[in-house]
Parts: C-alpha cells; sequence; structure tokens
C-alpha cells in the first residue's frame, strides 16, 4: 500500500487492571484490517524522552500492557500509540498520565484450601505481574459457616505469602472463606472480595 490517509487510534486509555498498567485503544475510523500498532511511553521525571515498547511494536491488537516496561512505578507515565499501515502512519494520540504506584486497581485473590484432621491452611495467590512481586501485597480472609454471612471472622492484613491456619476443632458444618488483596500506597487500597470456596468440616457419615 502506498500513502494512505490513516486516521490516529481513538480512545487511548491508560488503565490500571488486575494489577496491570495497560494502554488500549480502539482503531482510527475507517482502519484497513491488518493495521498494526506501535506503543511508546514517557515518564514524568523525563519528559520528551519517549521510550520504546519492544513487545508492543507493529502488533495487530488494540491494547499494550506496560506494567513491566516502566522503568519506575512511582513515577506517573503516560503513553502514545500510532497505526500503521504499509508505509502509511498515522499522527501519535497521547494519553493521560498515571502511576502505578498510586492508581493500581486490585483483582480478588484466588484461594487455595489444604483440610487437615483438626485444621486448615488457606493460601491466598495474586494474579501478578512479575515486575510487582515484590511489592507489600497483603489480604484480608473472612470465614463464615453458610447461611451466617453476618457472622464473619476475619483474618486481616497478611502477606500475600503467608498461609493462615485456622483451627476447625470446634467447626462443624458448611464453611466459607473469601479474600480481597490490599495495598497501602497513599491510601489504603482494596480489591472486591473473590467468590466464597466452600468445604464440609468435621462432617460424620
Amino acid at each position: 500500500p502506498g500513502h494512505v490517509q490513516l486516521l490516529p487510534p481513538q480512545n487511548v486509555t491508560l488503565l490500571s487492571k488486575d494489577f496491570a498498567m495497560i494502554l488500549t485503544w480502539a482503531p482510527g475510523e475507517g482502519s484497513p484490517p491488518d493495521v498494526t500498532y506501535t506503543v511508546r511511553y514517557e515518564s514524568q521525571d523525563r519528559l520528551d524522552k519517549w521510550r520504546k515498547v519492544p513487545h508492543c511494536r507493529n502488533i495487530p491488537r488494540s491494547f499494550c500492557n506496560l506494567t513491566c516496561a516502566l522503568s519506575n512505578l512511582y513515577v506517573k507515565v503516560r503513553a502514545r500509540v500510532k497505526a500503521v499501515w504499509g508505509r502509511s502512519q498515522s499522527p501519535w494520540v497521547k494519553s493521560q498520565f498515571k502511576d502505578y504506584y498510586s492508581d493500581v486497581e486490585l483483582a480478588p485473590p484466588v484461594l487455595t484450601l489444604k483440610v487437615r484432621d483438626n485444621s486448615i491452611h488457606v493460601s491466598a495467590s495474586f494474579p501478578l505481574p512479575t515486575c510487582v512481586e515484590n511489592l507489600t501485597w497483603k489480604y484480608d480472609l473472612n470465614l463464615w459457616e453458610a447461611g451466617s454471612e453476618d457472622k464473619q471472622k476475619k483474618y486481616e492484613g497478611y502477606f500475600r505469602k503467608d498461609t493462615v491456619t485456622i483451627n476447625t476443632t470446634a467447626l462443624r458444618g458448611n464453611y466459607c472463606f473469601s479474600a480481597r488483596a490490599l495495598y497501602e500506597s497513599i491510601n489504603l487500597k482494596h480489591s472486591e472480595f473473590s467468590q466464597p470456596v466452600c468445604v464440609l468440616l468435621n462432617h460424620k457419615g
């Protein structure tokens, strides 16, 4: 294809979702089906230095996960994207500024339960990008007997890799567990609670 007027991507948005910082956009009007996109980003401490994002160069999809490309999670960044088709390129379109540290949106953890004779061991795993594993993620755990949601036992502020051990000697019946992720930045954030996981404890018969 020669030089065609390629319209720029629309609705360019930097959003934080499920522990990740993602640039999203929609194809410009009348874009050819095989158009590709290239993304760059700049951080507020080095304005006008647009850094390349190697895994988001000439990509066919309309999003780019920037989390692990960012050089500093504590500085506001913005990204820009352009459409490329043959030798034609659209103008760049910029997103707004965001920083991971204060804007991160959390996803609920996934619970794993190990039932022993007189105890249950609960651990939470988080769908984290590898580069943010070391930040101080925590979780809250709720436990209740099925049907009595108002009488919850709360276990709060556990570190991500901690296992919560609960003595089940006195528990009989169907018990449910749910957890939410926590992160303390400028203010305390938490995710929604996870879908409850229920187990029968000390079930005779």
